[in-house]
């Protein structure tokens, strides 16, 4: 199934994405696909009604489509996790997964425009495939146990800012988490629909011309390991989402990079999980209460 949110910012309300492309009212049955979802299996009820579709209320195509979950508690990113983007990075392939933190509240919709932050010079572009929890997951067995913790699968964009990630100090959270660098969806495509998650194409356009085009099947870590691997450090809960890692072709690996700049348009996509699409503007100061 395809989870998708749809409504203006903050008024999102549940649905699904049929194989029609006809968008589904679920805000008579689910408050919202959330944590609480998830950890209330959700899943398993949004199953048992699904001889009632047919019956639910059609949304217009006109209203935007939000993030396909809300405000997850956590976004766990992996740093280098394709061989030859830590080539083109100049950096060793990592022995173990890199781990950094992205704000939650980074997270939009997938044709929400991207906000230039003010003071930036160097927004990049990184194409990711998201893994969305299901289930709990703390210090888990073995590998092969992840895959019953996994919810689903959505296009992650992890837009990051170059200058503040790597010239500013600190670590990279500081050049990952500024307002929308972390559009996401356009919906959530459950995991019993995605049998073979590391044989995904994927692919980034700017301005129409090629920028990424790589396959999940050249992680170095795959999604199974990855959550394995998470769970023996930190608790993974139910709606928390873990960014995979990019393939080649960031800006940053250039030999003349060419950065995001306001008016450019990024696409981006994944097999099976649809398309992405945002334009570039800049930072709007905040008003002044009157």
């Amino acid at each position: 199934m395809k989870l998708a949110r749809f409504g203006n910012t903050g008024e999102e309300r549940p649905g699904l994405i049929t194989d029609k492309d006809e968008r589904l009212d679920l805000s008579q049955h689910f408050s919202d696909w959330d944590r609480d979802f998830f950890l209330r299996d959700g899943l398993d009820r949004l199953k048992s009604i699904q001889k009632e579709f047919s019956m639910l209320p059609r949304l217009s195509n006109e209203l935007r489509v939000g993030s396909p979950i809300a405000r997850p508690g956590k976004v766990i990113c992996i740093g280098l996790n394709y061989s030859d983007h830590a080539a083109e990075s100049g950096m060793p392939i990592p022995a173990e997964p890199i781990l950094f933190m992205k704000a939650p509240n980074a997270v939009v919709g997938p044709y929400d425009a991207i906000k230039l932050p003010k003071g930036s010079s160097k927004v990049d572009w990184e194409v990711e495939l998201g893994v969305v929890i299901g289930k709990q997951a703390r210090y888990l067995d073995d590998v092969a146990q992840a895959r019953q913790h996994i919810a689903g699968y959505v296009i992650s964009h992890d837009v990051s800012e170059r200058a503040f990630q790597l010239e500013r100090g600190g670590q990279w959270v500081k050049g990952k988490s500024c307002d929308t660098f972390n559009p996401l969806g356009p919906f959530l495509l459950t995991a019993d629909e995605v049998p073979d998650p590391q044989n995904l194409a994927m692919r980034l356009e700017v301005n129409g011309i090629s920028r990424q085009h790589g396959n999940t099947s050249t992680m170095i870590f795959n999604v199974f390991y990855l959550v394995h691997y998470i769970s023996q450090f930190m608790t993974l809960e139910p709606g928390d989402l873990i960014n995979t890692g990019t393939p080649p072709g960031v800006a940053l690996g250039m030999s003349s990079p060419e950065y995001l700049k306001e008016g450019d348009v990024v696409e981006l996509s994944i097999e099976q999980l649809g398309m992405q699409r945002q334009r570039c503007i800049k930072t709007q100061s905040p008003r002044r209460p009157e």
